[in-house]
């Protein structure tokens, strides 16, 4: 469930948020006037959710990609494709 709070505890109650995005690893959401105006999230949870946001990128170009195109590739195909590139013994 998502937390929600006045702005103002923002600055009344910095602690209480900071140990409550940590704890949870969840944003707390932000009001003004009783309107949504910002989200407070721990640094993890930003950089979890960059990467995250990263890799469903990645997924979306791939399958952009796949749809212009009728080649595909083996599992074993890939696998080997990566050892190479990263040096490994391809034969394993």
């Amino acid at each position: 469930m998502n937390t929600i709070r006045p702005v103002s505890d923002l600055r009344n109650n910095f602690a209480d948020i900071s140990k409550t995005v940590h704890e949870t690893k969840q944003p707390v959401f932000l009001t003004k006037n009783g309107f949504g105006d910002m989200v407070v999230m721990s640094m993890e949870a930003y950089e979890d959710l960059r990467f995250e946001s990263e890799i469903y990128s990645k997924l979306k170009e791939a399958e952009y990609e796949a749809e212009l195109s009728n080649k595909r590739f083996s599992s074993k195909e890939v696998l080997k494709s990566m050892r190479e590139a990263l040096g490994e013994n391809s034969d394993v």
